[in-house]
């Protein structure tokens, strides 16, 4: 039967998401600061080893063997250690109070002599002649009666602080691992213009900035979201979450998409109006393999499945060419272009299409040849191609010639 103090370690192990070795380090550190703050002197580092199976505790002094340093170089060493300390200290306040300050690197000095962690050989040989240099020494110390009852507060304090330190560390760990992936995620509820969400064991927050205005968010709902930053406050982390970013849909496809998974097929651009349409260059050097087909999945299975991740929102894959001119047509798909006229100097394009194809081009409100200028790099230029007429005569003319030749051979 395992002890009751084992079964709540457990117990806080599963809720918590801790190691068993986690949970027994801060309730060892707990009693060792309740036992040095009321029954320990000055010179001792007091260490506790605690056996959850059989809830005993054992209370030691540790101190590492060191060379002998003359009496004035030690006390020297005490005073001028205390001061340092102080200093440390006080540095370390004045930096928590301007986050742009940073600590100078100190130099390495000469090792001092510290009483509460040291034991000069010397002194070692009087316990033991074995002893030497760099050994470590272990007195046990008494535990007094009324450790428990004067500890117990103490400790269970330290103890519930400690594993708040260890599961926010945990997590602020397990997630800065995440950032820039796409994890599953549930709709808490709604603060403000900011939405919550829960990642199971964290919260993130989904700021306004990061939403797709398109989307109605609801509590309960589940969505993918882009794990944007992570970072440490003393609340404890900070999750920050976006359902805009252009790279969302990367990690979509690369979850969804095995040959982009592998490398086969590579995603080169982006460019996204989120919740209304996007546009993705996809290469691959493998001549038998089409990189768009790849994406589209059998009758559009596989890109269908990235949509409904993302509310419905329209994608464009095109094949990325390191030809400008080439590059530049498919981006302005599904509309088909006659003409291209680049200037590399100032990055602009003029694109010549047909009447037909004209609105096509250009897209409602201008964005599908804004989608292409953010695709390509280029400023891209619209323009009727004029010729549409003549060459439309020319074809009539030429199909009357052979109707009355026909006629005159029958």
């Amino acid at each position: 039967m395992a002890s009751p103090i084992l079964a709540a370690i457990d117990q806080i192990c599963q809720e918590k998401k801790l190691s068993k070795e986690q949970v027994v380090g801060a309730i060892e550190q707990a009693l060792s600061a309740a036992y040095r703050r009321d029954f320990g002197q000055k010179n001792q580092d007091v260490r506790v080893e605690f056996d959850p199976e059989t809830a005993k505790m054992q209370v030691f002094d540790i101190k590492t063997v060191v060379e002998d340093l003359p009496e004035e170089e030690i006390s020297a060493d005490i005073e001028e250690g205390e001061k340092e300390e102080k200093k440390k200290k006080k540095t370390i306040k004045k930096s928590k109070k301007s986050e742009e300050e940073v600590l100078p690197v100190e130099p390495q000095e000469e090792k001092h002599f510290n009483p509460r962690t040291e034991l000069q050989l010397s002194d070692a040989k009087k316990i033991s002649k074995k002893y030497k240099i760099g050994d470590i020494i272990k007195t046990e110390l008494e535990i007094h009666s009324d450790f428990g009852r004067i500890a117990a507060q103490t400790a269970k304090q330290v103890i519930v602080q400690r594993l708040k330190e260890i599961e926010r560390s945990t997590v602020f760990q397990n997630y800065k691992s995440q950032e820039k992936q796409v994890v599953d995620a549930v709709v808490q509820r709604l603060e403000r213009n900011v939405i919550l969400v829960d990642l199971q064991d964290a919260t993130a927050v989904l700021p306004y900035t990061e939403q797709v205005q398109e989307e109605r968010y609801y509590p309960g709902q589940k969505i993918k979201v882009y794990i944007l930053m992570v970072s440490e406050t003393n609340k404890g982390p900070e999750i920050i979450v976006s359902r805009r970013h252009p790279d969302i849909l990367k990690e979509l496809f690369k979850s969804e998409i095995p040959e982009i998974a592998s490398g086969t097929v590579e995603i080169k651009v982006i460019a996204r109006e989120a919740g209304s349409r996007s546009k993705i260059a996809v290469f691959t050097s493998e001549k038998n393999l089409d990189p768009i087909g790849s994406c589209i999945g059998q009758k559009g299975a596989r890109i269908q499945t990235i949509i409904s991740e993302i509310g419905g929102e329209k994608i464009d894959i095109i094949e990325y060419s390191d030809d400008p001119q080439k590059f530049i047509a498919n981006a302005l798909a599904p509309a088909k272009t006659v003409s291209l006229k680049i200037d590399e100097k100032n990055k602009e394009v003029s694109v010549k299409v047909r009447k037909n194809q004209l609105s096509l081009a250009i897209g409602r409100a201008g964005q599908n040849v804004r989608l292409a200028s953010r695709l390509t790099g280029y400023k891209i230029e619209v323009q009727l191609f004029e010729e549409e007429e003549t060459e439309a005569t020319a074809e009539e003319v030429k199909e009357g010639k052979s109707e009355s030749s026909e006629k005159e051979s029958e």
